[in-house]
């Protein structure tokens, strides 16, 4: 009964509970719903703005998405609080709804009083303070901070210090200011330790690298700049690495990554390159096509320089694409539009080529609009066009005008972009540029067999005045010579394609151990040279000098005795150029040829023609291994009854065949051992540079053998001569008759260098053995020489 009794007790009090729960929690929220309601019914009457000082109250009151009238909504309020905190102006905002009054509370973010940079020293404060978005006057904000702080890290990771880190300080000041402080820790510069390709099979790592900008980091880095790590920089490596591949034949090629990693122990970038080379392909059937009533695609076919037979190349297909528009515009086409399509084949790794010529629409250039050029005048960028306002608009034309500007090097950056113009015909051109800096001041070092320790020093300015013109200055000392030159040129003479320039100068050189003298030149002179097609140009010149043979010695040849003494000579003159060179630097393929011819007796002392020539080829015969063939000739020739005389013969020794001295080839006097130069001379070598084996290549050595033959010979010093030393008049015929000892032989040597592409600049030793030679000619076993600016 008693457990009956309690049974039934707990039974209620369950009961009892679950009644109850539901009950409240219904009254609860009745509570708050009808709360809410009561607030969303109020109107609202009044609005109150609290904490504001520098922001006016009505300036508040225009960010709120509530009104005097509005019935209060919490939606409506959140947005408000949004738009409030989104000007950036406040660090806390409140908005609440008392009584009928909507009450906004804010706090206003300081104002910036300074900013200021503490431990910068190897990034200046000017940069840092255009880097920075933050300013005086300026509402502080701390995402605004964290950005700038994003901001400077950035700068110094392109200068490449990765450790850099940046603290800022905020120093609270009277009236809701603050002073901004970056404290900046820059950090030892994080250099690339090591450059690795894979996949690459055609193509050496080194050879790979001479492609690119970026650098392995050595012990000569603080000479260099560019083996630290900046991201943009190998962006643009891997586009140089794809027009390398696309001009060498390898049509599919791709940069498969490009990844960089840090080792933060020895603060250092490892940089591994992963290509996909594709397979090797040629040119194959390549054909004109006309889809233009009137014209023959045979004219054109002159121009094309993509051959059946050839390397695939992307270069010489865009400029086959540039020279045919030209050619197509000369015989009045103007708005024929040139597609290139191809045709590729793998089975048998050919690409064929079909030059597809279209009408286009007629679109003309209603103007050129030039901005970004703060230095530079307009005309030097509107030079590089070969198209103007009114002209029919020519894609191709407009790109290769961009690769000019480009390879100005006068601008950091080049962009042209089109729009639409007054008419649905017409359209606007608009290049955006920036201006760089184009002087310089480079000091040299360098060491030689001939001239022994030398030095220089030359001021030079590309871009003169923002005039697009070169100006340069520079002195050059060593143990043998001594020279000083002023050149200026103008690459655009009279607003054509035509280059004007002067020279002048001041040598002197030290040939007492060839010649027994000292030779003293002092003139100047003038140049024109314009383009005759894409690899063929012309230079013209006239040249006046005076000219000063000094210092002879007692025991020197009486052909020195008889020239010494001041003369003058005035010289016109020509040098035809072909040049089909992949690299200036250092070539691997193509064809390099000068023709130069010199007339003496414009006035002055000395009559004489002088004809030199000079060729070489290059060819790969397989990657990292180059040939090379150098032939190369001189002749003078005295005219009318003039001979040739001593200053102006050809002075040959180990810069043309190796194996021998400075002049030690050549007629010379038996009696003094003098060197007289000859009238002709000509000379062959045949080379081939390969990688030094056990050496890494990313040090840059190459290895060299070579045959070098030819000769030096002729003169119009004949044996017999007499001349008076002391002026007595008593000829002591022993000492005073000129012997010349002549031969037109062939002097040949063989021999093996060591080529090195140091941070110093190319650096190279000869080791030479002569095979024949004749018995008055000086010989010379090793040679050295190289130097650098930096």
């Amino acid at each position: 009964m008693r457990n009956s009794t309690r049974f039934l007790l707990k039974l209620l009090t369950v009961l009892a509970f679950l009644v109850a729960v539901p009950g409240a929690a219904i009254l609860a929220v009745s509570a708050v719903s009808s709360d809410a309601y009561a607030q969303s019914s109020r109107t609202i009457q009044n609005i109150d703005v609290e904490g504001n000082r520098r922001v006016e109250t009505q300036t508040v009151v225009g960010y709120l998405r509530l009104g005097v009238g509005d019935r209060y909504d919490s939606v409506r309020a959140d947005d408000s609080f949004k738009a409030l905190f989104a000007t950036g102006l406040f660090s806390d905002v409140k908005i609440s709804l008392q009584g009928s009054t909507l009450l906004v509370e804010l706090v206003e973010n300081p104002i910036i009083n300074r900013v200021a940079f503490e431990g910068n020293r190897k990034v200046t404060n000017d940069t840092l303070e255009a880097e920075v978005q933050l300013r005086p006057r300026i509402v502080f904000t701390r995402s605004r901070v964290t950005a700038d702080v994003q901001r400077i890290l950035t700068i110094y990771r392109r200068s490449g210090r990765f450790d850099a880190r940046v603290e800022p300080k905020i120093i609270q000041l009277p009236q809701n200011r603050v002073d901004l402080v970056f404290e900046i820790i820059e950090g030892d510069k994080t250099k690339v330790s090591r450059i690795n390709f894979v996949g690459n099979r055609a193509f050496s790592d080194s050879e790979l690298q001479e492609e690119i900008t970026t650098s392995e980091s050595g012990l000569l880095s603080f000479l260099r700049s560019d083996d630290i790590y900046d991201p943009d920089r190998l962006a643009a490596d891997q586009e140089l690495l794809r027009r390398f591949y696309l001009n060498q034949g390898y049509a599919d090629f791709r940069v498969v990554s490009a990844v960089a990693d840090l080792d933060r122990d020895n603060n250092s970038f490892f940089i591994t390159i992963t290509v996909d080379e594709g397979e090797l392909y040629f040119f194959g059937e390549v054909v004109v096509e006309s889809n233009i009533n009137g014209l023959n695609p045979d004219e054109l076919r002159p121009v094309v320089i993509t051959r059946p037979g050839d390397n695939y190349s992307l270069e010489n297909i865009d400029k086959t694409l540039e020279d045919l528009t030209l050619e197509v515009s000369k015989l009045g086409f103007a708005f024929a539009q040139v597609r290139p399509q191809g045709r590729r084949d793998p089975e048998t790794k050919l690409i064929s080529i079909v030059y597809v010529i279209d009408e286009a629409s007629a679109i003309y250039i209603e103007r050129i609009d030039i901005t970004g050029n703060t230095r530079t005048h307009d005309g030097v960028v509107r030079r590089e066009f070969d198209v103007d306002e009114g002209d029919a608009y020519n894609r191709v034309l407009i790109d290769r005008a961009e690769r000019r500007l480009n390879a100005l090097d006068y601008f950091e950056r080049v962009t042209i972009s089109r729009s639409p113009g007054s008419a649905p015909d017409r359209v606007i051109v608009n290049v955006d540029v920036v201006d760089k800096s184009t002087g310089s001041l480079s000091v040299g070092a360098g060491f030689s067999t001939q001239d022994g320790v030398l030095g220089d020093i030359s001021v030079t300015e590309r871009n003169f005045l923002g005039r697009g013109n070169f100006v340069r200055l520079a002195a050059s000392i060593s143990g043998k010579r001594q020279d000083v030159d002023f050149s200026f040129t103008d690459p655009y003479f009279m607003d054509r394609r035509i280059s004007a320039g002067i020279d002048i100068f001041s040598r002197r050189v030290d040939l007492e151990d060839e010649s027994s003298f000292n030779l003293e030149r002092h003139g100047a002179g003038l140049r024109f040279g314009f383009p005759i097609t894409e690899n063929w140009s012309i230079t013209t010149r006239y040249q006046f000098s005076l000219e000063k043979i000094t210092d002879v010695q007692a025991s020197s040849s009486i052909a020195v005795f008889q020239a010494q003494g001041d003369s003058n000579a005035s010289t016109i003159g020509y040098t035809i150029r072909f040049d089909t060179l992949d690299s200036s630097r250092n070539p691997t393929t193509g064809l390099y040829f000068t023709f130069t011819q010199d007339v003496a007796g414009l006035g002055g002392d000395v009559n004489y023609l002088r004809t030199t020539a000079e060729a070489r080829a290059y060819y790969q015969f397989r990657p990292g291994i180059i040939g090379v063939v150098k032939l190369q000739g001189g002749h003078i020739t005295g005219l009318g009854s003039d001979n040739v005389r001593l200053l102006d013969a050809f002075f040959k020794g180990g810069e043309t065949i190796r194996g021998f001295d400075r002049s030690g080839l050549g007629p010379r006097d038996m009696v003094s051992g003098d060197a007289l130069g000859g009238n002709i001379y000509f000379a062959a070598t045949a080379e081939v540079q390969f990688p030094v084996p056990f050496l890494p290549e990313g040090l840059g050595f190459k290895g060299a053998v070579f045959v070098d033959a030819g000769s030096v010979y002729d003169t119009d010093l004949v044996t017999g001569t007499t001349f008076d030393r002391d002026g007595s008049g008593a000829i002591d015929l022993a000492n005073e008759t000129l012997v010349v000892q002549d031969s037109s032989s062939i002097r040949s040597s063989v021999g093996v260098s060591i080529i090195w592409n140091s941070p110093f600049g190319p650096l190279r030793a000869d080791l030479a053995h002569v095979l024949s030679s004749s018995t008055f000619d000086d010989e010379q076993v090793f040679r050295f020489g190289g130097g650098t600016q930096f």
